[in-house]
């Protein structure tokens, strides 16, 4: 695995110790292996992927236009990581002599951020649909800067900028999925879960421990479980359809905040963040139809790629193994609100 990155022109080399700790960062663990090993994820993330895949796929069939939206963050201090150097100079004096500059002083940090919210389909990035604010902290996660108000608000906004019968593609984090009815956890008191159950035509016995109020609760509630957004959506003939958790190669914005981030790393030089703002609304213009063309249709290939890799694992897992020969690790544990995917592509911009 390390030989095929370190040989892919478009990803970063790394030495054997920096992908051990990645491989460990992922929940994968190093055990002896078996003769008839198998990788395998949660069946729960395989279901979700397949649904997705046959889902988005049934809707280009029938024409419908599919939008696509993502958050994403710039920094003020966004630059190249990687720059051409003369190897000849040996110092700076050296340079001095020869008449030869020594290129800008870089940032000593990234400095402040910008949080980014747009959507966009095959027809390029939405005109009117860019949502772009000042972080007002230093969290490493941009996700702590969106909420659900002012998602819902953005969204309220940029609904009548879409074709009719639109389908709206996002992932699955927090501020996306508020609930319109909260469903009960352990935290809420005990009458309280009951009179949610009661609302719900259920009859509950009393005496019952609330263990058991939870259970009941987790059997029914996908049937009640609606969100504030897909129901909104709804009701101004969209829909709404979640990517599949820990797959942002599936969304062709996280190409686009790539050729975004480019624009921006290349013509940064105040590090201001006004002139990075103004540098953001640049980069988003240059990202023509055609790209967004093309970058949706590497997403389909993708999709294609997916689709035909759940179906032969199934196909190789069909082999009957030797007995006792048979070695199953599952992966893909953890948070599945899908903010683990943001910038994608971005981090590896300057590799290409």
């Amino acid at each position: 695995m390390l030989t095929a990155i370190n040989e892919d022109e478009q990803l970063p080399s790394m030495k054997r110790s920096s992908f051990q700790k990645i491989l460990k960062e992922l929940q994968f663990v190093y055990v002896k292996k078996s003769r008839n090993s198998a990788l395998l994820e949660r069946d729960d993330l395989v279901t979700w992927r397949q649904n997705y895949l046959s889902t988005i796929k049934q809707y280009r069939a029938q024409g419908r236009p599919i939008y696509y939206l993502d958050e994403t963050w710039v920094n003020a201090g966004e630059t190249h990581s990687r720059t051409w150097v003369d190897s000849s100079v040996t110092s700076r004096r050296d340079a001095f002599k020869r008449g030869l500059t020594t290129g800008q002083k870089e940032p000593s940090g990234k400095g402040k951020r910008l949080i980014v919210l747009h959507i966009g389909s095959s027809d390029g990035f939405v005109p009117g649909g860019l949502l772009c604010f000042e972080s007002k902290t230093n969290s490493y996660d941009y996700h702590d800067e969106m909420n659900g108000s002012t998602f819902f608000e953005w969204f309220v906004k940029i609904l009548p900028l879409l074709k009719d019968n639109a389908v709206i593609v996002m992932d699955n984090a927090s501020y996306h999925s508020v609930k319109k009815d909260p469903t009960p956890v352990r935290s809420w008191k005990k009458q309280e879960i009951i009179n949610w159950l009661e609302s719900k035509g259920e009859v509950v016995i009393q005496p019952i421990v609330k263990a058991v109020l939870l259970e009941r609760v987790k059997k029914i509630k996908s049937e009640h479980e609606k969100y504030v957004i897909d129901e909104y959506a709804k009701e101004n003939n969209k829909t709404v359809l979640r990517l599949p958790p820990y797959h942002c190669e599936l969304n062709p914005i996280e190409l686009a905040w790539s050729s975004v981030k480019h624009y921006v790393r290349t013509h940064n030089n105040t590090y201001k963040l006004k002139d990075v703002q103004e540098l953001l609304k640049q980069g988003v213009e240059h990202v023509t139809q055609e790209m967004w063309t093309n970058f949706v249709e590497h997403v389909v290939k993708e999709e294609h790629k997916f689709w035909k890799i759940d179906f032969i694992t199934d196909e190789i897992l069909e082999e009957e193994p030797a007995e006792g020969d048979q070695h199953i690790l599952t992966i893909g544990t953890g948070d599945t609100s899908g903010s683990e995917c943001s910038d994608f592509y971005s981090e590896y911009s300057d590799s290409e």
